[in-house]
């Protein structure tokens, strides 16, 4: 079953509200989305099943992309992951053969956010989650999020770390425009790093946690983040860092750069890569870029493997 572990469904109405309500680094986020095509409309919605069928993909786990509304006000995060999670349940029913979905947690409200895993997944029939990279300016691996991680790792849930386009906090980044190209991958390094800095993987290890875009820089930092001189910046941890990172999963999108995935192939293993494609970000060749040069990449059995068994696998779909 080849299952994208990475694709977005842009609700208009949900933009709305990113657009109205949202912080102000959002705003341009929802204007550039919106020129993606990637909405619920029926001309969309033709377009992605035409790209699933061209490239072979059975399932998508869709989600909001870097547009989860949070908020330190508890009603209005509640109403907003509600109306979020309530829609994309919906969707999957209605073609339970192409979709699943990712839950968005009304985060940083802890309790609340408890209480909307147990509704998403056993009311909603949701198997995992997304998290931002920036949970208004808090790494998600913060000891304050430690009872929904408990509470993740209860449920053996799959939660996908997305980039939350802030660019890992750099202005200067964000002012030239650079933080989705270059500012996203730094964060999927930032967040993976705090991740294993605060044992994360080894606390809660029945969470199967995603990194986006081949866990950015990671999978040349292994050695580095082992061989630290510096009392400051070594880890703490219970395993050697490089240990710790290799329990991550990471997903193939690396705008079909060969180099990167054998790289991250070679640094954690096949068995922690799974497929992605980022759609409709990448639409048309881009898209179908992403499944062509993973049997490009490595050889054919790792590729099977990559494309078609990983994925599914740690969904435990059949």
């Amino acid at each position: 079953m080849r299952v994208d572990v990475h694709a977005h469904l842009w609700v208009e109405e949900y933009m709305d509200v990113a657009e109205r309500e949202g912080p102000d680094y959002l705003k341009p986020n929802v204007k550039f989305l919106r020129r993606l095509g990637g909405s619920e409309s029926e001309k969309d919605m033709g377009a992605r099943f035409e790209h699933m069928d061209e490239t072979g993909i059975d399932l998508q786990v869709i989600s909001p992309s870097g547009l989860p509304l949070y908020s330190e006000d508890e009603k209005k995060a509640v109403e907003l992951a509600h109306w979020s999670n309530d829609f994309f349940a919906g969707w999957v029913e209605r073609h339970p053969d192409r979709f699943r979905s990712y839950a968005v947690l009304p985060l940083p409200n802890i309790e609340a956010s408890i209480a909307e895993i147990e509704r998403s997944f056993d009311t909603l029939g949701m198997r995992g989650v997304i998290m931002l990279t920036s949970i208004l300016d808090v790494s998600p691996a913060d000891p304050k999020f430690d009872p929904v991680w408990a509470e993740l790792d209860r449920r053996g849930a799959v939660v996908f770390i997305h980039p939350a386009g802030v660019a890992a906090g750099s202005q200067r980044l964000m002012k030239e425009g650079l933080a989705w190209n270059i500012g996203a991958p730094i964060e999927d390094t930032a967040t993976a790093t705090q991740l294993v800095h605060a044992s994360i993987p080894v606390r809660y290890p029945n969470v199967k946690i995603i990194i986006a875009h081949v866990g950015g820089a990671m999978p040349m930092l292994l050695a580095r983040l082992d061989d630290q001189p510096d009392p400051a910046a070594q880890f703490a941890t219970s395993e050697p860092p490089s240990a710790i990172a290799k329990r991550l999963f990471y997903d193939t999108i690396s705008h079909g750069h060969p180099p990167a995935l054998r790289c991250a192939v070679e640094s954690f293993g096949v068995d922690q890569i799974v497929f992605g494609t980022d759609y409709p970000a990448n639409t048309g060749d881009r898209a179908r870029r992403q499944v062509d040069y993973v049997t490009e990449a490595v050889p054919a059995e790792t590729a099977n493997q990559i494309l078609d068994l990983n994925a599914a696998r740690l969904f435990g779909f059949s």
